[in-house]
C-alpha cells in the first residue's frame, strides 16, 4: 500500500519550483490540475482548481468551506474563529493553511511548515 501523500509538503515543493522557474509557474497558473498530476497529486474528479499569485499590490484570501458540526466542536470552532490556541482545524480539514491564524503559525503557508502543529 502506498504511503499517504503530504499535500502541504508537496505543494510547498511546487511553490519553490514556481518561484525558481518562470515557465513552470506559467504552466502551474494555466493548468494546475495537469501540473499536480505530473507530480503525483491527483485532484478528485469534479473538483475545479484555481491557482492565483499574490503580488506586491494584490493579496488573495481564501474563505475555506464552513466545517460541519461533526468536524468541529464548539470549543474548536471558537478557537478557529478567535485565532487562539495552537490547532488550526480549518487548515487541517481542508488540507492546507489558509492564513486564518488559528494555528499560530506563519499566517499563510509559504512552505515554512509553521502550521505543522495542526
Amino acid at each position: 500500500m502506498a504511503a499517504p501523500i503530504d499535500w502541504d509538503y508537496e505543494w510547498g515543493q511546487l511553490i519553490a519550483k514556481a518561484w525558481a522557474d518562470d515557465a513552470f509557474k506559467k504552466k502551474l497558473l494555466a493548468d494546475p490540475v495537469a501540473v499536480l498530476k505530473e507530480h503525483g497529486l491527483i485532484v478528485p474528479a469534479g473538483i475545479q482548481l484555481k491557482v492565483v499569485e499574490n503580488t506586491d499590490k494584490v493579496l488573495y484570501l481564501t474563505l475555506p468551506i464552513k466545517p460541519t458540526a461533526e468536524e468541529l466542536s464548539e470549543e474548536e470552532l471558537h478557537r478557529v474563529a478567535g485565532g487562539s490556541g495552537h490547532h488550526c482545524h480549518s487548515c487541517h480539514h481542508s488540507h492546507g493553511c489558509h492564513g486564518c491564524g488559528g494555528c499560530g503559525g506563519c499566517g499563510g503557508c509559504r512552505g515554512c511548515e509553521g502550521c505543522r502543529r495542526c
